[in-house]
Formats: C-alpha cells, structure tokens, sequence
C-alpha cells in the first residue's frame, strides 16, 4: 500500500489546511458535519448512542490530524489504517465512506459560504478520496486476504 500512496500536490494540501482553520471552530463543524451525514442517511443515527459531544470531539480531532498530516502521507498511513480497521467493528460499510465525503463537503459549503470555491472543492474532494481510499483498502481489502 505504502508504494500505491498518492501524495497530493502541495498547493491543494495548502487550501485544505487553510480552509480547514477558517472552517473548524471547535466541534462546531463536527455538529454541522453529523447533521449532514444524517440528512443523507437517517439510519446512521443508529450507530452513535449516548452523547454527540464525544463524538463531535472525536471526529474534530481526527479531522485535525488528518488534514495537518496531509503532507507527510507515510506518517498518516498507519494511523489512518488503524482507524479504519476500528471503524469496521461500529458497523461501518464500504458505501458509508461516500455519505460521509458527501457530508463533509456538504459541511464545509455551508461554513465556509463563497469562500468554498471549486478549487478548494476539488482539493478536500481529493483529500478525502485518498483518505478514504487508505481506509478502505485497510478495512475490507486487507481484511479479506488475512
């Protein structure tokens, strides 16, 4: 996998650590982002019992690594595969990842109103699909050869 790994283009990892510190006040845009995810799939309310504030800190808190490591994907690589291998155990399926890249695009087009241009679209939309691709690979891929 670790060969396969497609590092993003410095300028695209720029707007969406830019963006990322004009959208992400706190858990503010985890909250925005959960009511996304929601609004596309009721039934994953399901998943997530008790408290949303853990959750929000939670997603906050990945969505914080993720995008400050997007620059060094050799050192994201085994955190976010380990995250993902998790993220099978709650029940998470290989057609969620395109609700959740949907949410989160659709949360940061509301936060960030005009200043969420196409350029800056495609560079999370990139960000994400190589995320997800990492995670995907990790939980159903691997998993199926072991």
């Amino acid at each position: 996998m670790l060969n396969r790994l497609r590092v993003m283009d410095a300028r695209k990892i720029a707007l969406v650590q830019e963006s990322f510190e004009r959208a992400a006040l706190g858990s503010e845009i985890a909250e925005l982002f959960y009511a996304e995810l929601f609004a596309i799939d009721p039934s994953l309310r399901a998943m997530f019992s008790g408290d949303m504030r853990d959750q929000n800190t939670k997603l906050f808190a990945a969505l914080n690594y993720i995008v400050r490591s997007l620059h060094a994907p050799h050192e994201l690589l085994c955190n976010v595969e380990s995250l993902a291998k998790k993220h099978v155990d709650y029940g998470v399926r290989v057609e969620h990842y395109t609700y959740v890249g949907n949410a989160l695009l659709r949360s940061l087009k509301k936060r960030l109103g005009a200043q969420f241009t196409l350029e800056l679209s495609d560079a999370w939309t990139e960000a994400f699909r190589t995320v997800a691709g990492i995670m995907k690979e990790a939980a159903y891929v691997q998993n199926r050869t072991a």
